[in-house]
């Protein structure tokens, strides 16, 4: 909007306001950016040299253990309209505990087979520091079935520095390992391979609770660590900068998810140039979120997919890979992975989001938050730098404590419901069916390690999942389902009229399905004998009580003496105690519920006092 617009948008925000400042309104990142609710119009930017533009590559991944199952998925994801395929190999930490098992030449051809290398994409994931080993294998198997150097496509996906921050440690020294990662892109750039031979990665930060500017910084650390490598081994900057590919992760935040693309692009332009280098384009691409995936309500991670899919496509990604909804049950099956193409060819064919070249410029909104990502992320790129690198950075354990205090923060945002996860800290569906995967995912996933002993060893960056917390009180439920027969309850203790109690009531029901307790109630007013006689038939030990202040000032300390002589074990009240603590004096109130209160820990409480059972 222009300055007037947005003066007047201004004013009538002010006007609804009563009183209360517009600054009030302004959120802000887990990296302290402000998040204003207006923006003006944005002067364009220089833009960062793009690709041509066109359709982005829909990529998926081959990850089922068997290689004759992945050689037939492959094929069939390929006659989906994938246009690009990911070999996740056995042991790569992106498997989660799958993973093709294709260790020799001819286990990749069973792999591989019927799969035309000279008319995909191909990007390669293995287990660490065995990248090595892999391109070996894949170029003999290319030269088996007569293809020139030329006539293929793959990345590579050498990532040292990954492995290490996901090992927690260096099999070998760092110039040790620079020389075998230059020695395998020099191998790689002998048979002329149309492609990537190095990636930098920024799903490892990112897994483990990274920001966005800070897994900026990581990208573009781990950018000039591979190039310095490469210059060192005798590479040009030139020929350094070609090797690299990168992969963004794409959130359910879409307006930080485009961003943060953008950022990217412009950032990776002023190193270019810092370089000496005249910025070319580069080939950028995106996977949709491990950590917001979901076991619960698993049909919901559709909708996050979308929504990540949609924010990469319109920030330019190269290349978009999304995670089949299933992903954090176990091993997607035929629909799961339809599914995951399918919605991207949805946004490319229907909605045409390719054929626009950077929607987002101009928005003042996008781009104020592209400046200041670009800014904060540079200042904390140099913040690595400062320490010695990334390898150094890694090594003293220094980012792994940034990113743990950020992820901290978010956890308790989480746990206190102020950052909900549809499915399952909100509106949490206790019936849901169970959903088909071709095999589970393990319970307790051994961490990611090298096949090589590490010789120097520090703090690893471990995979998270937000919703996991809350899906282990789920699990709780289910175990309480299995040896009783039925789910822990609650019961809602409803005072006075609909119009007092459904606020509170809504609250409060939502904060214990959310926990896997199954909530039993009183759905219309009753008087005190009513309550608690359905009290007594619901089974239930937790009574919480739901009302206006009014209704608990006249009937309030009345409920919870009669609901306790009725047995209740613990007494629960959804209000603040600060503004209810004189009303119930006396009345013994275990708990209070209230928007912000720390749900997790009130509901383990529950769990741990009620219902202590293995879970």
């Amino acid at each position: 909007m222009n300055d007037s617009a947005y003066h007047n948008w201004r004013r009538l925000v002010i006007e609804t306001l009563k009183g209360k400042s517009f600054e009030a309104l302004t959120s802000h990142s887990p990296d302290g950016l402000p998040i204003a609710p207006l923006y003006p119009a944005a002067n364009v930017p220089h833009a960062p040299p793009m690709p041509e533009r066109r359709a982005w590559r829909v990529v998926q991944r081959i990850d089922h253990p068997d290689p004759r199952e992945a050689s037939r998925l492959a094929l069939e994801d390929l006659e989906g309209g994938a246009s690009e395929m990911v070999l996740v190999l056995s042991g790569s930490a992106t498997g989660r505990g799958f993973g093709v098992e294709a260790g020799s030449v001819e286990a990749l051809d069973t792999a591989l087979s019927g799969v035309r290398l000279d008319l995909i994409r191909l990007r390669l994931e293995t287990a660490p520091f065995d990248g090595r080993a892999v391109a070996q294998n894949i170029l003999e198997l290319a030269a088996r079935r007569g293809h020139a150097g030329s006539d293929l496509s793959i990345d590579f996906g050498l990532d040292p520095v990954s492995d290490m921050a996901r090992c927690g440690g260096l099999p070998l020294s760092w110039p040790e390992l620079v020389e075998r990662f230059a020695e395998t892109a020099r191998l790689i750039a002998e048979r002329g391979v149309a492609g990537r031979s190095a990636r930098v990665d920024a799903r490892v930060v990112h897994e483990a609770g990274a920001s966005e500017a800070q897994e900026l910084a990581f990208m573009l650390a781990t950018g000039v660590a591979y190039m310095r490598a490469l210059e060192s081994r005798g590479s040009t900057l030139d020929q350094a900068r070609k090797v690299l590919g990168f992969l963004l992760v794409a959130d359910v935040d879409e307006f930080m998810t485009i961003a943060k693309f953008r950022a990217f692009r412009q950032l990776w332009e002023r190193v270019e140039e810092a370089c000496g280098l005249v910025p070319e384009p580069i080939d950028l691409s995106a996977e949709t979120a491990w950590r917001m995936m979901t076991r619960r309500d698993p049909y919901t991670n559709l909708l996050r997919g979308t929504l990540a899919a949609f924010s990469a496509g319109v920030a330019g990604a190269d290349g978009i890979g999304v995670l089949p909804f299933t992903a954090a049950l176990g091993l997607p099956d035929a629909f799961a992975r339809r599914a995951a193409r399918n919605l991207q060819h949805v946004l490319i064919e229907e909605a045409h989001l390719w054929r626009v070249v950077d929607p987002a410029s101009g928005s003042g909104a996008l781009e104020s938050l592209t400046k200041a990502l670009s800014r904060k992320g540079w200042e904390l790129f140099q913040e690595i730098e400062g320490e010695g690198g990334i390898v150094e950075s890694l090594a003293g354990g220094k980012l792994q404590a940034r990113i743990a205090s950020v992820c901290g923060t978010r956890q308790k945002e989480i746990a206190h419901r102020r950052a909900p996860i549809t499915g399952v800290s909100e509106f949490a569906l206790l019936s849901e069916m169970p959903v088909a995967v071709l095999r589970p995912a393990p319970k307790n996933a051994a961490p990611v390690r090298s096949s090589i002993p590490l010789r120097r060893e520090f703090e690893r960056l471990e995979a998270l999942r937000l919703a996991a917390p809350f899906e282990h009180l789920r699990d709780r439920s289910d175990a309480h389902l299995s040896r009783t027969g039925r789910r822990p309850r609650i019961f809602l203790a409803n005072l006075g009229g609909t119009a007092s109690f459904a606020p509170r009531r809504q609250f409060a029901k939502g904060l214990f399905e959310g926990g896997g307790l199954e909530v039993v109630e009183n759905q219309e007013p009753s008087t005190v004998p009513v309550i608690c006689d359905l009290f007594r038939s619901s089974g239930a030990q937790l009574a919480c009580l739901c009302s206006s202040d009014e209704s608990y000032a006249s009937l309030g300390v009345e409920v919870a003496r009669a609901l306790k002589k009725a047995g209740a074990t613990k007494l629960a009240v959804a209000g603040r105690p600060r503004e209810l603590g004189e009303i119930f004096t006396g009345a013994a109130i275990d708990l209070y519920l209230f928007s912000g209160c720390d749900a997790l820990a009130i509901l383990n409480g529950v769990y741990d006092d009620l219902f202590p059972g293995k879970g």
